[in-house]
């Protein structure tokens, strides 16, 4: 994989007062599926519409396999957006829709039905070609405006949050077909999106904005299992933060005090020392919570606190607690692996323990 096939170079981009894109800069690789996670207002879409020539950086330069784009109108670039709202012509067949580009750009007739039936086969519409776009579900609409971006072989694919307008299900399935369709043609797809569940399972890479700036790029069990960041520990899936000082060191772990709370065992993977604050990240799914103390594990020191269960919400797949913890509220999953409905289950203010292993916490925030 080229990583420098597309390079934004100390980009910036201001509306007024407000900085949108704040010095970015990242390299996008050849053929990747690379994806721009954020909440509203982070700036994913402006670099989106930086790189598809809307908008023009107030500073720095964006290069697309070695040529610098950054003045060119957007008819002059290799790269096309799918956007949220589908922007099929209405009054055009799914047919004409996917040969529009092809007709503008006056390609032979040949040609034009050759490229226009493979998008149809690909996307598993040849059936419904001479439909216009009323007639389709959203999947379907959604299915022909990505046929309809990549007709004419773009360099890159622009995504900007396509799934946004489906229901749970249909975008569940167009998850698996968006895959399906980017390992067939082999281009760079650049995905924007706020969710971060569509992100971890689509992308090779992706790069977490906040407030204009990237707080971290990394692949999808990389950002998820070791956050750079508070924010980024918080915005990808729940987490418990744990806010302390270190007291103690112990080989490779410490010890950490949180106010109102016993010392909770960490490794120390950043190597702090005694006196410095850190904010210790754990995952729900992480803690296990069990009526009776987890038995000692040979050469480990696992932390175990009694906690009392103050909210249940069951959800088919895992029953999620919220459990009171001295002077700490914890968040924990249950999966439910096994069909146990004779188990005497944990319900409402039963005394329990909560409980994880040292290794399955990650440091963020170092102070």
């Amino acid at each position: 994989m080229n990583n420098d096939f597309l390079v934004f170079d100390h980009v910036t981009k201001r509306f007024g007062a407000l900085t949108a894109v704040d010095d970015v800069s990242l390299t996008v690789g050849k053929g990747e599926f690379f994806s721009l996670l954020g909440p509203s207002g982070c700036g994913k879409t402006t670099l989106l519409r930086m790189l598809g020539g809307f908008e023009r950086p107030d500073s720095g330069r964006i290069y697309l396999e070695g040529r610098d784009i950054t003045d060119l109108p957007p008819d002059r670039r290799r790269v096309h957006t799918v956007f949220q709202n589908y922007a099929l012509f209405p009054t055009m067949t799914v047919w004409d829709n996917i040969a529009f580009a092809l007709r503008l750009a006056k390609r032979p007739k040949a040609e034009i039905e050759e490229r226009v039936d493979a998008m149809l086969d690909m996307i598993q519409l040849s059936d419904q070609a001479w439909k216009y776009p009323n007639q389709l579900s959203g999947g379907q609409k959604q299915r022909v405006a990505i046929a309809r971006a990549l007709v004419d072989r773009p360099q890159v694919l622009l995504l900007d949050e396509p799934l946004a307008a489906l229901d749970l299900k249909l975008r569940q399935h167009m998850l698996i077909e968006l895959d399906a369709i980017h390992d067939q043609v082999g281009i760079t797809f650049l995905y924007v999106t706020h969710d971060q569940g569509e992100a971890m399972s689509l992308s090779d890479r992706i790069a977490v904005v906040n407030k204009g700036r990237i707080e971290q790029l990394d692949g999808p069990a990389k950002i998820y299992e070791a956050p750079a960041t508070r924010f980024v520990a918080s915005f990808i899936g729940d987490t418990n933060f744990f806010c302390g000082k270190i007291v103690s060191i112990d080989g490779d772990y410490c010890h950490i005090q949180v106010e109102g709370f016993p010392q909770i065992r960490a490794f120390n993977d950043k190597q702090l020392k005694v006196g410095q604050r850190v904010d210790l990240s754990v995952r729900p799914e992480k803690i296990r919570v069990t009526r009776t103390p987890p038995l000692p594990e040979k050469g480990a020191s696992i932390n175990v606190f009694p906690s009392t269960v103050r909210d249940i919400v069951y959800q088919g797949v895992y029953t999620k607690y919220w459990l009171q913890s001295e002077a700490l509220q914890i968040s924990a999953l249950k999966p439910h692996s096994r069909f146990l409905l004779d188990q005497e289950a944990i319900t409402w203010n039963d005394e329990v323990f909560v409980w994880w292993h040292p290794d399955d916490g990650y440091m963020v925030e170092v102070q």
